[in-house]
């Protein structure tokens, strides 16, 4: 049986680039790994057929959240058998408990990686992905109790807002946990990456971690998905992969939303270095947490 990776991040913010590089390291071939073969290498934690497995026969839409809830420890279990060493698991939940349970079984889980992205940027990827307004988009983003999921294909997904996802899966430094910025991997991808090899205990030759980074690179899962398509692009989007650059708040979103993305987000964004310069007037000197000298946050 294999221990638990766990790749987590909120919704569009990296999560699918990062089990494409790691999907084609592992596999080392020359051309591409086809996106819609992800699944072989990396579990989705939220697929229903692992819950049916263990609902006795009862479809998942039947299952209530208490049930549902009960049943995800042996559902992470059943993950382990999967690979006889480490077992990849992509999850969008936020690092916490539903009804009482860990979304996360630790007597299961070697560790994670997590990946983060500007919530200035996020906002534009979600109001593509979920079919909303950009404004629709900034409410859910600072909407504590959002979910996703519950239905014959998904079980629930537990988000809550951004800055909870962040702050769960970062505010307790591990050694068993890499937290990542999207901007960075895009910025300086060689190092990075090698960031998540070395974190893995792994020396590929710099030829193979290069491979790796150009066969999962924006461009190549972007032309994959013209090509073939891509299974996990919403239906209410017309693509999965449609611009994967940083910074498109600055010609998409007002000046009066980026504000407001601000104050609901000021505490994380100022930890991971988002409050761009121009805008440090955001938020009123007394709605700010007061810090001490270290930089720590007092709330």
């Amino acid at each position: 049986m294999g221990a638990l990776i766990w790749l987590a991040s909120y919704p569009k913010s990296g999560n699918t680039w990062m089990r494409s590089f790691l999907h084609n390291l592992f596999r080392n071939e020359p051309t591409p790994i086809d996106i819609n073969d992800i699944t072989d290498f990396c579990i989705g934690d939220s697929g229903a057929q692992w819950y049916l497995r263990r609902s006795g026969g009862r479809p998942v839409t039947e299952l209530t959240d208490e049930e549902i809830a009960r049943l995800r420890p042996l559902v992470h279990r059943d993950f382990t058998t999967v690979f006889p060493d480490s077992v990849f698991v992509k999850t969008h939940n936020y690092f916490g408990e539903w009804c009482g349970v860990p979304l996360h079984t630790m007597d299961v889980t070697a560790g994670g990686i997590y990946v983060l992205r500007n919530p200035l940027d996020v906002v534009i990827s979600v109001s593509h992905h979920f079919g909303e307004t950009i404004d629709e988009a900034i409410a859910h983003l600072a909407n504590d109790q959002t979910v996703t999921g519950g239905d014959e294909s998904h079980v629930l997904e537990v988000h809550r807002s951004w800055s909870t996802h962040v702050k769960s899966w970062t505010e307790h430094p591990s050694p068993q946990l890499l937290v990542l910025r999207y901007e960075d991997l895009l910025h300086k991808p060689r190092k990075q990456f090698k960031k998540v090899t070395k974190f893995l205990g792994l020396k590929p030759s710099s030829e193979r971690l290069e491979r790796a980074i150009r066969n999962s690179s924006f461009k190549t899962l972007k032309a994959i998905e013209e090509k073939k398509g891509f299974k996990e692009r919403s239906k209410k989007a017309d693509s999965f992969f449609r611009e994967g650059r940083a910074e498109q708040w600055r010609e998409v979103l007002t000046p009066e939303q980026i504000r407001r993305i601000i104050a609901d987000h000021y505490e994380q964004m100022e930890r991971f270095g988002y409050i761009p310069e121009d805008y440090r007037d955001a938020v009123p000197v007394a709605d700010m947490k007061l810090r001490d000298a270290t930089g720590v946050v007092r709330g």
